[in-house]
């Protein structure tokens, strides 16, 4: 277990979306998805909405701006953080963020760093808010959902939602 400075003062459920971004993926294909959707779940959180769409800019912009109007509380992108042209979640996410965690990105590419090496240095993972929701964008591969998540996104959600909630 992870020492945590700040131990989250109640067992809420947050409720979160999944945005699975891929060319190829079908619902049935989506390892990665259902992946984050499942470890969310065995954590007891909720899954508010799923979908899968395209690597499109206007498309993730769109899916983002939609979420920005409902009660989910926390949104993971997964998939098109790399550097290939088709990759595009990060420059269409990056501008929308009022406030970004730079720490999010820079401990993922430490910790993939220590599984895969100097190849971490191609993911642009990054994390921030965005109309009092949190939002992180995370590589597609499963093995970097599972990183992300467990070692991550997990031990924060509640405790970033929390902060979040109180300059609401």
């Amino acid at each position: 277990m992870l020492y945590q400075p700040h131990p989250n003062k109640s067992a809420k459920t947050v409720n979160c979306a999944v945005i699975t971004v891929s060319d190829t993926r079908s619902s049935e294909t989506d390892k990665s998805g259902q992946l984050i959707q499942q470890l969310l779940l065995d954590a007891g959180h909720a899954i508010a909405s799923y979908a899968i769409i395209k690597d499109e800019p206007s498309q993730i912009r769109e899916q983002l701006v939609t979420i920005g109007n409902s009660q989910i509380e926390a949104v993971i992108f997964n998939g098109g953080t790399g550097i290939a042209p088709r990759d595009t979640t990060h420059d269409a996410l990056e501008g929308l963020l009022e406030k970004t965690l730079p720490g999010f990105g820079e401990l993922f590419r430490y910790l993939s760093y220590q599984e895969i090496g100097s190849r971490a240095i191609a993911s642009r993972a990054i994390a921030g808010v965005y109309q009092h929701q949190l939002i992180f964008s995370i590589p597609g591969s499963t093995g970097a959902v599972k990183l992300a998540v467990e070692k991550l996104i997990l031990p924060e959600l509640v405790h970033l939602i929390e902060q979040i909630s109180s300059q609401s």
